[in-house]
């Protein structure tokens, strides 16, 4: 069985002052130059904000909580995109843990609970001139990892391919000689984990056990086949 460190590492790692993560989600010959992820763009510096202007910046998607927003908010100095908030997982006041106890059990909660962002992202990515776009989440590995896999597959990304994109998050983030502390929106003291391919097929999976298939979860999400399509077909060479 290959090893999350059996992987082609080789970065596409784009330089954006200050944004965590930036990267082009067009890899295995899918189209490049359309879709990023990254982390927030919370630090994001005017010279940050010229790269996102020279590659052409239409839409940002941020799938983090309000709570995440209230404290690090995005900077734009003076940038012009659709901005579309659409938390993956829910929003609370801090009382209770947004997600599970681990990471490995994350992940298919993101799957049952993310479904009306995921299906958010294709429908704002299938509007006119919607695209290049940004999608990122905190650090864009985890909410992020999935949303981009989800759209890379009804691109006609292979899992292995799919995996290989997502996997770089730790070597971009530092998370390859493990995790990195951090506190989150609450203050709390936690720990940013690496990503595993076995969590991200976890989420794969449960979709499939939920729906039979991607396209079939968004459909039961208020996405039509021809949103479908025409992000599918937008990315593909």
């Amino acid at each position: 069985m290959t090893t999350d460190r059996e992987f082609d590492a080789t970065s596409t790692l784009l330089a954006v002052p200050d944004v965590q993560n930036f990267r082009d989600a067009g890899v295995g010959g899918l189209r490049t130059g359309l879709l990023y992820r990254s982390g927030s763009l919370s630090r994001l510096t005017p010279d940050g904000a010229q790269r996102l202007k020279d590659l052409g910046l239409r839409t940002v998607v941020d799938l983090r909580t309000a709570a995440e927003i209230a404290v690090w908010p995005d900077e734009r100095h003076g940038l012009t995109y659709r901005l579309h908030h659409l938390p993956l997982v829910p929003d609370n006041d801090g009382s209770k843990p947004t997600w599970p106890a681990t990471q490995a059990e994350a992940y298919p909660f993101m799957a049952e609970v993310g479904g009306p962002a995921l299906a958010g992202t294709i429908r704002r990515l299938a509007e006119p001139d919607a695209f290049p776009a940004v999608i990122h989440c905190a650090v864009g590995k985890d909410r992020t990892g999935l949303t981009i896999a989800v759209i890379q597959s009804l691109a006609g990304l292979s899992e292995a391919e799919i995996m290989t994109d997502y996997l770089r998050s730790n070597r971009h983030l530092g998370l390859d000689q493990g995790p990195l502390p951090y506190t989150d929106e609450h203050g709390r003291p936690q720990f940013a984990h690496p990503v595993h391919r076995d969590n991200l097929g976890a989420a794969l999976a449960r979709i499939h056990d939920l729906h039979g298939s991607i396209p079939a979860y968004l459909h039961a999400h208020g996405v039509t086949a021809t949103e479908i399509a025409t992000v599918g077909d937008a990315l593909r060479p």
